[in-house]
């Protein structure tokens, strides 16, 4: 945890006051996006890995129906191999890539196989939400994963369900982009009114060079329009403003995460002065029964004579004024209350129902 800090430390005067960032990191030409794929598959070759044909009816029927196409009738025989998977095949399909170009793809076991490694994917075809076929998959599993088990022992690591085929994908058919047209939307990644007219302020400054006249326009906090000048091609343009740097707004907020501590505070968080304390009770008991024994030939009973020890320990209760108009003093005043995350979690809380944090509380 300290090695960590130590480098955001590090980073962050790095960092310091040069803080721009391009246009195009935060921003995306509307239209101009990545689609996702899917298609279901079978993979084989597996040494005795793959699903149990009566758990995993699915495969079974894609099996006889695939034998069928080569010219196999098994209708009505029932298989009992078990080198044969279901697989769901994923790939995202970047915005631009043309017919023959090879994508990536992710093989996920869909039945009860224990492994996919040593298994090959037969051609798959991966479709577009739209249900039209994209791209065919076909290629060896690459898993990283294993499972070895034995009669007294089992060795797991990674997940061998799941594996890639690098370039395992062509595309068939391209995802249609958006026409080559002279009015055009950048899109914030980030949605920001202060952040919107800085890029609008960095784009005209380049255009009033470049072209004599501005081209970028307010529209509202999640998009910048833009006017492409007829003699400029649209990929020459978006290179240019591209590399274009600004400095982006962010909102208040704080974001913590109960679950494991995390606790992440922008800079422009504000509290409003107020006194905060933070005590915790532990409340401890200890059982500690007896047994009263009576002594021979006294017509007497064995009693368990029941022993209770219960200690109270309230540790904290330090009071601390915590206020501040940058991040800094904020840490500073809450590591002064010398609390662990779950502590700064709950303080911020408390903050924040009285009215004193200045900033979104995002609880995840």
């Amino acid at each position: 945890m300290r090695a960590l800090l130590a480098a955001l430390l590090l980073l962050s005067s790095l960092v310091g006051a040069d803080a721009a960032v391009r246009i195009k990191d935060i921003t995306s030409l509307r239209g101009a996006r990545d689609a996702q794929l899917i298609g279901y598959g079978l993979v084989v070759g597996l040494q005795g890995t793959g699903d149990s044909m009566r758990n995993a009816p699915f495969t079974n029927h894609a099996l006889q129906s695939m034998l069928e196409q080569m010219g196999l009738a098994m209708r009505a025989n029932t298989l009992g191999n078990k080198n044969v998977a279901a697989v769901i095949v994923t790939a995202d399909m970047p915005f631009g890539m043309d017919t023959g170009q090879r994508l990536d793809v992710t093989v996920s076991s869909l039945g009860d196989a224990t492994s996919l490694m040593g298994g090959t994917l037969l051609l798959t075809q991966l479709a577009s939400p739209d249900g039209l076929p994209h791209a065919s998959a076909q290629g060896a599993v690459t898993v990283t994963g294993f499972d070895a088990a034995g009669q007294a022992e089992t060795v797991s690591q990674g997940v061998p369900t799941a594996g890639r085929i690098p370039n395992g994908a062509i595309i068939e058919r391209p995802i249609e982009g958006p026409l080559d047209e002279l009015r055009m939307f950048l899109e914030l990644r980030n949605p920001d009114y202060a952040t919107a007219m800085r890029i609008i302020d960095a784009i005209n400054a380049f255009s009033r060079r470049a072209f004599n006249r501005p081209i970028a326009f307010e529209r509202d906090s999640r998009s910048v329009e833009l006017l492409r000048p007829s003699a400029v091609s649209t990929p020459r343009l978006m290179a240019a403003i591209g590399n274009l740097l600004i400095d982006p707004d962010t909102a208040a907020r704080v974001v913590v995460d109960s679950r494991t501590g995390t606790v992440v505070i922008g800079q422009d968080v504000q509290i409003s002065t107020v006194a905060v304390t933070h005590g915790t009770l532990n409340v401890r008991v200890t059982e500690a029964p007896q047994v009263s024994q009576p002594g021979p030939f006294s017509n007497g009973k064995t009693v368990v004579t029941p022993s209770t020890q219960v200690k109270v320990n309230e540790t904290g209760g330090q009071v601390a004024i915590v206020s501040g108009a940058s991040l800094r003093s904020l840490v500073a005043g809450l590591n002064r209350l010398g609390v662990k995350p779950s502590g700064i979690i709950a303080i911020l809380q408390a903050i924040k129902s009285a009215g004193a944090l200045q900033a979104d509380l995002i609880v995840q």
